[in-house]
C-alpha cells in the first residue's frame, strides 16, 4: 500500500509539469499573437482555478475524518 501511495503521490507532482491547462479555443487564440506573457497568465489563473476546489474538498474530508476519529 506504501509504494501504490509513494508512486501515486510522484505522478501528481510530475504530470502537471507536462500538461496545458488551457482549453483548445483559449490557447489558439493566446499563441497567435506575440505576448506569451499574457498566455502563461491565464494558464496559471486556470490552474489556480482548477485547484482551488480540489483544496476545499480536501479540507472538509480531512475535518470530517479528524471529527470522527
Amino acid at each position: 500500500m506504501k509504494k501504490i501511495s509513494v508512486i501515486l503521490f510522484l505522478l501528481f507532482i510530475i504530470v502537471p509539469d507536462f500538461l496545458q491547462a488551457q482549453c483548445a479555443m483559449c490557447r489558439a487564440v493566446l499563441e497567435s499573437g506575440e505576448n506569451t506573457t499574457t498566455a502563461e497568465g491565464v494558464n496559471n489563473g486556470i490552474v489556480y482555478l482548477m485547484a482551488i476546489p480540489y483544496i476545499l474538498v480536501g479540507g472538509v474530508f480531512y475535518f470530517i475524518y479528524k471529527r470522527m476519529k
